[in-house]
């Protein structure tokens, strides 16, 4: 009889664990994402309720494309920055939300492998990208007030391509880290998702492998980087209400708060929802807690931010005055 050592066998053990892993992780071709309601009616409530909230998202900001892109007097930085923070928006909530909806409308909850990867992939590079435009209209907003002179050579037309180009180059490359990393540990624990889309500490939970904090330190630079956007957020309207103060004009007071404010109520939305749910503590994590947290940020800014902008912007209200007056002249 051979005689194996504890070493060899401790070996040989982890061995098969590993290769346990690899199959059961190689083996998952779909995901279970979690449902909205247990009974049929409040699916067909959700249903409705987010399809409502999805139809109005798309025809806000379709209007404020619409008008920024056919009005030549908005071809401007602040509104070029607009027009793409709009874009991201559409992608953002068109991510999750209609996956969500279909499955609620036909009672399913299945979503394929690919489709959870690229739900991860979009989430990741467009609320990064939108964070990064946000940080940009802060700079566009605080030459404009504070190097008033200096506005036309440090955001013309080239510069604004180019600022926002890295905004979704640098969102591209951190969806594509975080989802090639998220994607690539073994996953052991099943195949249902506590969420109804699919999102990285989610997927982490199906994870058997220790590489998971490959991830979290992923997540902590990410997190490092967004903190000195919004430091750099901060500072910049420090500077801008101080100037604004010195502003003798009652006129170029009211411009000045006009055109900072709504930048400022969507990066205040922005930012606190998603510290809310990143910093939400894990004991009073639930479900429902998670849907809510979820809503949050990838339903409400998208919903609300073209109701912001527009709601103070006199430019942006006669835009779109003029769009609808060609509209109906049309029929």
């Amino acid at each position: 009889m051979a005689y194996s050592s504890p070493a060899a066998v401790r070996r040989a053990a982890s061995v098969h664990v590993q290769n346990q892993q690899m199959s059961n992780s190689s083996s998952v071709t779909e995901f279970l994402l979690l449902a909205f309601a247990d009974t049929r009616e409040l699916q067909l409530l959700h249903f409705a309720l987010f399809l409502g909230i999805y139809l109005a998202t798309l025809l806000r900001n379709g209007l404020i494309l619409s008008a920024i892109a056919c009005d030549h007097r908005l071809h401007t930085p602040m509104y070029f920055f607009l027009l793409n923070l709009a874009l991201l928006d559409l992608g953002s909530i068109s991510t999750t939300l209609p996956k969500a909806m279909t499955n609620s409308l036909w009672d399913i909850r299945a979503i394929s492998y690919q489709g959870c990867v690229a739900q991860v992939f979009l989430s990741v590079f467009l609320i990064t990208a939108e964070f990064y435009v946000l940080t940009i209209m802060a700079y566009d907003r605080y030459v404009a007030i504070c190097k008033p002179l200096h506005y036309g050579s440090l955001l013309g037309s080239r510069a604004c391509a180019q600022m926002a180009a890295a905004a979704w180059g640098s969102g591209f490359l951190h969806g594509v880290l975080h989802t090639a990393n998220t994607f690539s540990l073994p996953l052991c624990q099943g195949n249902v998702v506590d969420h109804f889309f699919c999102e990285i500490p989610q997927i982490l939970k199906l994870s058997c492998s220790d590489a998971y904090l490959r991830e979290v330190g992923f997540i902590a630079f990410s997190f490092s980087l967004g903190l000195g956007c919004f430091v750099f957020i901060v500072v910049s309207y420090v500077q801008i209400f101080r100037a604004v103060l010195r502003i003798p004009s009652q006129q170029g007071l009211h411009k000045a708060f006009s055109t900072c404010l709504p930048h400022l109520a969507v990066v205040s939305l922005f930012v606190r929802t998603i510290m809310f749910a990143g910093v939400k503590p894990p004991a009073t994590s639930s479900l429902y807690m998670d849907f809510a947290v979820a809503v949050l940020y990838l339903v409400v800014p998208p919903a609300v931010n073209p109701l912001i902008y527009s709601m103070r912007n006199q430019e942006l209200k006669h835009a779109l005055k003029k769009l609808f007056q060609f509209s109906s002249r049309s029929y």
